[in-house]
């Protein structure tokens, strides 16, 4: 049985890092919970993507009534199911005059306690608790909940910080309108093209040597790749991950084809085509990579044609050449929307258009990426978007680019609007 009196310690020593050293906390955008629902809320994602800081903010909303644990703490070492009573004992006992409140249990890396579902479905049903989870595991993502918090769950995912929340990182008011017509913007511009390169871990954002940006992503990575990845999953064929993860890292806003891949490196080592559909889902369910299908009317139509794949963070991008920018600048767009909640696809005819966001309302907006519009590229994605449009008989597309001047056409009775990808991200609507 867990010592009580650890317990205390972990509390107090908890209490006094978040209210005491914890100096700035950058508000996270789109983090909704309900506040009347006996619901279990869980932050799920990435590792090193900010769940524990949302979790800190949320103690000093409730600081009152609240307590965080980290159960990777190795102080930790031996919790287990059971003890989650005498956690909530030595809360009280430590500030009695909470006995008949509600209380709010912060709990982080809550994966590391075997059937933790259950305490929390006890806890926020009958005990008057407000319970907040997170994660950095795929065994808390919605569809591995277990069957004890299905229905009784409220799941959010956090990614990287959005460029909006880089910016409020870097001290910049996103609220004043310099920052997109005024003296601010040249800042904001050049802030911008170091996002897209370095991407939004939290860590990261506030670094500002290079070198130690490097070496902190590729810590980030190593971690990504051995927890989440071979140990997750049990993966020992180290052959396929690694020609797996270099195709995967390289192939960031291209089309990823398993059976092309098959088809590259069978023979060259031993791996069964089996083996490679279970890796890439393993790569799915790590968070780390992303897949948009093709725009069609039925479920086999979109999953014959190959996937276009997405990193979680520009920052993990392994580029190749210098034309890399127009796609890191699509990872960024495919990202922005993820976060807003958008079902995206792309659109492939006799023309090809980057995205199909299906947005909240249940409509559909075709978006195209371009770098820059220029003589080359102008034509082809113009005609790409507007084939989409037509295609989904919408009268209204948009072009995202890197820096063009904002401006709406109308373009074969559909309207363009073209903007560019900082001041589009900073905005709070996508049409």
């Amino acid at each position: 049985m867990f010592s009580k009196n650890v317990l205390k310690e972990i509390i107090v020593s908890n209490e006094e890092f978040i209210l005491k050293q914890v100096k700035r906390i950058v508000n996270r955008e789109r983090i909704y919970f309900p506040e009347f629902l006996n619901k279990t809320v869980v932050f799920y994602g990435v590792r090193r993507s900010g769940k524990t800081f949302i979790l800190f903010n949320l103690f000093r909303k409730y600081k009152g009534n609240s307590l965080y644990i980290d159960f990777e703490d190795e102080r930790l070492s031996g919790f287990h199911l059971k003890d989650f009573d005498r956690l909530k004992e030595a809360m009280i006992e430590l500030k009695p005059h909470l006995m008949d409140r509600e209380l709010v249990f912060l709990l982080d890396e809550i994966q590391n306690i075997e059937g933790w579902e259950r305490f929390c479905r006890r806890a926020v049903e009958r005990e008057n608790v407000k319970v907040f989870v997170s994660g950095s595991s795929s065994r808390i993502m919605p569809f591995e909940i277990h069957t004890e918090l299905r229905g009784r769950s409220w799941s959010i995912e956090v990614l990287p910080f959005s460029f909006k929340e880089y910016l409020c990182a870097k001290g910049i008011d996103v609220n004043q309108k310099s920052i997109i017509y005024g003296t601010k913007k040249a800042v904001v511009k050049k802030l911008f093209l170091d996002y897209m390169q370095w991407g939004g871990f939290p860590e990261v954002c506030f670094l500002r040597s290079e070198l130690e940006k490097k070496k902190l992503i590729k810590e980030y990575l190593g971690a990504m790749f051995f927890r989440d990845l071979v140990e997750r999953y049990s993966m020992t064929n180290i052959s396929l991950l690694d020609k797996l993860t270099d195709k995967l890292f390289s192939s960031f806003s291209l089309k990823f084809s398993l059976t092309s891949f098959y088809k590259q490196y069978t023979g060259r080592f031993p791996f069964s085509k089996d083996s490679l559909y279970r890796y890439f889902k393993n790569y799915l369910q790590s968070m780390l990579v992303f897949e948009v299908r093709k725009f069609a009317e039925s479920t086999y139509k979109r999953m014959r044609n190959p996937a276009k794949v997405y990193l979680v963070d520009t920052g993990l991008c392994r580029r190749v050449t210098s034309a890399d920018a127009g796609r890191l600048l699509e990872n960024v767009v495919f990202l922005a929307l993820r976060r807003r909640g958008y079902e995206v696809f792309y659109f492939e005819a006799k023309r090809e258009c980057d995205f199909i966001a299906r947005t909240e309302n249940n409509s559909f907006l075709p978006i195209q990426v371009s770098f820059e519009l220029n003589e080359e590229s102008s034509s082809r994605d113009i005609d790409g978007l507007i084939e989409a449009c037509k295609w989904l008989d919408i009268g209204k597309g948009l072009i995202l680019t890197y820096d063009d001047e904002e401006q709406e056409l109308n373009l074969d009775g559909v309207n363009v609007k073209i903007s560019p990808v900082w001041k589009w991200s900073i905005e709070a609507h996508i049409g």
